[in-house]
């Protein structure tokens, strides 16, 4: 486990190599969220991917709804009068956005479009550190933190639960975010949504000069928004 949780961090900090450094001392699920100007902001509803299972609902259209239509291996969607419709790491708002574009422009007249993931396919999380069982979990669907952590059958004994990194690529750059997971399970914080291919860190009293060095290496990543 700990040559598992090396690599990881020693990834981050290779790809932080050019970055500024900025102090992490004290930071907190509520800090994390001022990481917004230090590195950019990444979203985090959900990202349709390969073989979702997607409801598409025009308002007052019934014949151009559909309750279940999954996304093919390209990562489109095929739509009656549209035809096909890109729908691969976009968000359901940006997808139903692009469908009453594409309606509006030639077919309906301001039309209202919902979509809903129904049936979510399988996307993965990295859990490493200070947990019970580490390892690569499947997610379905809206998966938060302090949900991953449970995957993985808790923090251990030897927790650091003040110190909660989650690692994400951006745009090829390495992001991270810190988070007390104490304070989010208090109902103190507000438990951030993840993403696919996710790296969560539990820090360890072992690891966290380590964890703090990367972490202070990297910019900042807001993903405290909940869905």
């Amino acid at each position: 486990m700990m040559r598992t949780i090396s690599l990881v961090l020693l990834a981050a900090a290779a790809a932080a190599c050019t970055s500024s450094p900025r102090s992490t001392e004290g930071m907190t699920a509520a800090l994390a969220m001022s990481s917004l100007e230090a590195g950019g902001h990444a979203s985090t509803e959900y990202r349709i991917g390969a073989q979702d299972v997607l409801s598409v609902l025009v308002f007052r259209v019934p014949e151009l709804s559909a309750e279940a239509i999954r996304v093919d291996s390209s990562g489109s969607i095929d739509m009656p009068l549209i035809g096909s419709v890109p729908a691969l790491n976009r968000t359901p708002g940006q997808l139903a956005s692009d469908i009453q574009t594409r309606l509006g422009a030639s077919y309906l007249r301001n039309p209202q479009v919902t979509v809903r993931v129904t049936e979510a396919a399988s996307q993965k999380v990295t859990i490493d550190g200070a947990v019970n069982e580490p390892g690569v979990y499947e997610m379905k669907g809206r998966t938060t933190l302090l949900q991953a952590v449970a995957m993985a059958k808790g923090a251990s004994a030897i927790s650091n639960l003040r110190s909660v990194a989650v690692f994400r690529n951006v745009d090829d750059q390495r992001m991270v975010a810190v988070f007390d997971l104490g304070e989010i399970r208090m109902g103190r914080a507000e438990d951030p949504v993840l993403q696919g291919d996710d790296i969560v860190v539990v820090d360890t009293s072992r690891l966290s000069v380590v964890m703090r060095e990367v972490i202070s290496a990297l910019p900042g990543l807001s993903i405290f928004r909940t869905y």
